[in-house]
């Protein structure tokens, strides 16, 4: 009995050190054998021994000449046996869990996955992720098909001219009948795939337009086949998400807002900030703070500080003035156009 425990023992040691070895070997691409034998605390002969049993479990372990030599988990052409230590089990759970938010059409493959990992996972790492509860409380706002998804990512990655029918948000009307009365498709050189918000988005040089554009995945009908390879422009300003962020707010290549103000609120710093997460807020006093905020058009500005229900004092520019009296003209013209007056003292408030 006891030397049953004992090779028992020894085969808990050896799978163990296996799949530290899968993992460092999936971690980087080359590793010197010396190096490897190190972190594992095992002589080159031990593994070597362990680089064997990996290759008879189906992974492709190469071994990389030169005058360290070393070794290499390369691509496969069939699927091992697939192992995952503790933390890699538990992100992964995480990452499934979690793509029903992701906008991307793959909530149920998501939950079959994770059905799937579930079941070859041992007894204290399956009570691990059943106690792991994910609520997304954000959800994407519109979902992309994830056959789109990758079409678009394969044209992105060979650089091929990609044919595509855009629908826009408020598609125009077509002047004539019949499939003439259909617009021309877009042709762009795709170039980023990118996700913001919950959607994904197609940033892609538009032959027509001669421009860069983004493009709304869920709004994409891509045409096959695709078009001659294209040579990669560079982005302006280098830097996909500052371009993609300085789009949605009004600029061409800045992430900064194309109108920012600052203003002095009659609100402690705490609770001005909790509700403005992209401003800058200077405490000023107990009950009074300056607030610097942006945004992409003045009027928009002024509503945005508006919702601070609070006295508000404009530092500047003129221009977030002339927005307040704008605002204050529209609202006066709208509450006299009301059917009723509600009472200035009554309570109107809302409760969650």
């Amino acid at each position: 009995m006891a030397a049953s425990s004992g090779s028992m023992g020894s085969m808990q040691k050896t799978s163990a050190r296996l799949l530290s070895l899968l993992s460092l070997l999936q971690a980087r691409r080359n590793w010197p054998g010396a190096l490897l034998a190190g972190r594992l605390d095992v002589s080159p002969r031990t593994l070597r021994r362990d680089v064997d049993r990996l290759r008879e479990l189906g992974y492709p372990v190469v071994a990389v000449k030169g005058p360290d030599g070393g070794y290499r988990l390369d691509a496969g052409t069939r699927l091992p046996p697939l192992l995952f230590d503790d933390e890699q089990a538990v992100a992964l759970t995480v990452a499934l869990r979690t793509a029903t938010s992701s906008g991307a059409g793959i909530e149920d493959g998501a939950a079959r996955a994770l059905a799937t990992l579930r079941q070859v996972m041992p007894a204290h790492l399956r009570h691990r992720i059943d106690a792991l509860r994910v609520t997304a409380v954000e959800r994407s706002p519109s979902r992309a098909d994830s056959g789109v998804l990758m079409t678009l990512g394969a044209a992105v990655r060979a650089h091929e001219v990609l044919r595509l029918d855009y629908t826009p948000p408020t598609p125009p009307r077509p002047a004539g009948t019949g499939e003439d009365a259909l617009p021309p498709p877009r042709r762009v050189q795709p170039h980023h795939l990118v996700t913001r918000g919950g959607r994904w988005y197609l940033v892609a040089w538009d032959l027509e337009r001669d421009d860069w554009r983004v493009f709304r995945a869920d709004r994409i009908t891509p045409r096959t086949p695709t078009g001659p390879r294209f040579t990669p422009r560079e982005l302006p300003g280098g830097d996909v998400a500052a371009f993609v962020t300085g789009r949605f707010r009004g600029r061409d290549h800045s992430p900064e807002w194309p109108c920012r103000g600052d203003v002095v609120l009659h609100l402690p710093a705490a609770a001005v900030s909790a509700h403005a997460p992209d401003g800058t807020v200077e405490e000023l006093g107990p009950d009074r703070c300056r607030l610097s905020l942006g945004s992409w058009s003045w009027p928009a500005l002024a509503a945005a500080i508006g919702v601070f229900d609070t006295e508000i004092e404009v530092i500047g520019p003129p221009a977030l003035k002339e927005a307040f009296a704008l605002l204050a003209h529209r609202c006066a013209r709208a509450a006299r156009s009301a059917p009723t007056v509600p009472d200035p003292a009554a309570d109107v408030s809302c409760d969650d």
